[in-house]
């Protein structure tokens, strides 16, 4: 008799798995050494350059991450073991820009340029100059470029920055970022933008690269040379330097029609990269219970090669940011911490996942992709532990864990397991923190955040291996072992709590105080509307009925169509103010009014 017997998928990964695993998997469960600093050389080296996400050095290091899991017989949650998803490489202009004055035609890249906020249209109008763009009316400062012009259905002119630009502690700061500015030209009626640099600002006068984290604004804005603005004013007989100048020293405005003409068409370009978190599992040993989970994280990519909007401290540096603490450090604890549970039988009734995520550093991107598209029930999840940035336990011996306070009895229960003498804790209650945990947080799931904390390397190309305290690596990963084993094997699930965040984040809202009491998707998961991951009890939002999950499409009936929308919103508003906000929940419009 002939038997047919069907290779799937998951038993062919397994057979490879096993083969793997007979040549490559040691006998020796416990996490050493030389398999941590192995694991942070190959991944903070210059060979990866700096693990940008959707670059090859990110690709290289999803591939070698599955290779590592795989070898001590964990196997793909499904599939591949990737799970891929889009993100924005970058912005560039298209062919379509244009711009001409009076019928006389403008080079792109020469004499102008589209912003990464611009949206894909044209517009032919006149040209209103509204000098620095403020309206401003609190009780320090009081400044309105718009009073008595009409900028309706019209290109604005705009000077960047402020009149104090020299000033750290301005109190023009938070009215002038360019994007800000567009937003509120259109809302005060303007149909397209035009920001330029003075000389005092920016002598040099040159365009920065575009910056892929910018949403659309919805009308077409372009920056422009000071002497194409100053064709603009010519007809005005005034000019760039000249109106910086006065503005400048007068403090006062002066905004007027400069008499001409402008036709401009804009086209935006963003480019996607394919990027993916590396996702797999190793089954739990109780019947039961390996239908629940623990999920171990830690993401892979960090900042490449540095440079304009990479968020590196070396601003003026492009070299390798090899990120041996953030995070290869994280992703090599996890790995020797799955290596152990492997191999060290009666150690997990539940099933343990462990995800590298990529596209942290740009916004939680690999996690929040996670969440969305889990490929499990996430109900079934007892708790997710994130692990990111653990190389650099200092003589004090302080490793700090946050989202203690997001199951009953968590705190008591990690106290109990540390040993004082070989790392001391600082424990903070709050589920919603810097990092991927944020992401498990708001979908109800108890988390813990394990890190010890930022350095002066952070963010820059001195963020090397040499410089990581490997004992402290050893010490830490017996704790998240004993920690994490627990959880995974207690016949009592977790019960999840709310706790926080007690505030609000964001550059604008810390610098004027007011606040919803929401955590909102920072990721931009939801289009055209800002949905709120988790609502604050006690709050504004939630004591005006705001609930988790609510998408907010406008503010004092102003659209908000993204983070940054919200954050401008937010800035406009006041401690004491009644505003209403309009939502959508459960597809249907709704109106809350909320006094802040």
């Amino acid at each position: 008799m002939k038997i047919n017997y069907k290779i799937t998928d998951t038993t062919r990964i397994t057979l490879v798995v096993s083969v793997f695993l007979f040549f490559s998997c040691t006998n020796n469960p416990e996490v050493t050494i030389k398999e941590l600093q192995d694991e942070i050389i190959y991944l903070s080296s210059d060979s990866l350059k700096g693990r940008m996400t959707g670059s090859q050095g990110d690709s290289l290091a999803a591939v070698y991450i599955r290779s590592e899991l795989a070898s001590c017989g964990m196997v793909p949650l499904s599939g591949d073991g990737f799970q891929r998803f889009k993100v924005i490489k970058g912005i560039l202009p298209g062919k379509s820009n244009s711009l001409s004055i009076n019928g006389v035609s403008y080079a792109p890249d020469k004499d102008f340029m589209p912003l990464a906020f611009s949206s894909d249209s044209g517009l032919e109008s006149e040209v209103i100059f509204a000098g620095y763009g403020f309206n401003i009316n609190n009780d320090t400062l009081k400044w309105d470029d718009y009073k008595d012009i009409d900028v309706k259905g019209k290109w604005v002119m705009i000077l960047r920055a402020d009149p104090e630009t020299d000033n750290t502690k301005s109190s023009f700061i938070p009215f002038s970022s360019d994007r800000d500015k567009a937003l509120l030209a259109k809302d005060m009626g303007a149909a397209g933008v035009l920001l330029v640099s003075g000389p005092t600002f920016d002598p040099m006068d040159t365009f920065e690269s575009l910056n892929s984290n910018d949403f659309s604004v919805g009308i077409p804005a372009f920056r422009l040379k000071k002497e194409t603005a100053d064709v603009i004013l010519s007809k005005s007989h005034a000019s760039i330097a000249d109106l910086e100048k006065k503005l400048n020293s007068t403090r006062k405005p002066d905004s007027f029609s400069t008499g001409v003409t402008i036709n401009g068409t804009s086209e935006i370009i963003r480019e996607n990269a394919d990027s993916r978190n590396v996702i797999m599992i190793l089954p739990g040993e109780d019947d039961q219970l390996k239908n629940e989970y623990i999920i171990i994280g830690a993401h892979f990519d960090h900042l490449g090669m540095g440079g304009h909007g990479s968020s590196s401290r070396a601003v003026d540096t492009i070299a390798v940011h090899h990120g041996a603490d953030d995070n290869a450090s994280g992703v090599a604890m996890m790995l020797e911490i799955a290596e152990k549970f492997a191999m060290t039988k009666e150690s997990h009734k539940r099933s343990i996942i462990c995800i590298a995520f990529s596209g942290e550093e740009l916004g939680l991107l690999g996690s929040k992709y996670f969440t969305e598209n889990p490929g499990i029930d996430l109900s079934k999840v007892n708790a997710m532990i994130n692990i990111d940035m653990v190389g650099r336990l200092q003589e004090t011996k302080v490793l700090q864990i946050s989202g203690v306070g997001t199951a009953e009895g968590l705190r008591d229960s990690i106290n109990s397991i540390n040993d004082t003498s070989l790392v001391k804790l600082t424990l903070s209650d709050e589920g919603y923190g810097p990092s991927d945990h944020t992401s498990f947080y708001g979908k109800n799931i108890s988390v813990l955040f394990f890190t010890t904390g930022a350095h002066l390397d952070y963010h820059t190309p001195s963020d090397t291996y040499d410089k990581i305290n490997y004992n402290g690596m050893i010490n830490i990963s017996s704790l998240i072992y004993n920690i994490t084993s627990r959880l995974a094997s207690s016949e009592e699930r977790l019960k999840f709590r709310e706790s926080g965040p007690k505030v609000e984040t964001g550059r604008v809202m810390r610098r004027k105080g007011v606040t919803l009491g929401i955590m909102p998707d920072h990721a931009g998961i939801v289009k055209n509307g800002l949905r709120a991951d988790f609502v604050t009890p006690g709050k504004p939002a939630a004591l005006g009925g705001m609930k988790k999950g609510d998408i907010i499409t406008a503010i004092n009936g102003k659209t908000v169509s993204n983070i940054q929308d919200y954050m401008f919103r937010m800035s406009q508003l006041k401690h004491g103010q009644t505003i209403s906000v309009e939502i959508l929940r459960d597809g249907k419009k709704e109106v809350l009014l909320i006094q802040l």
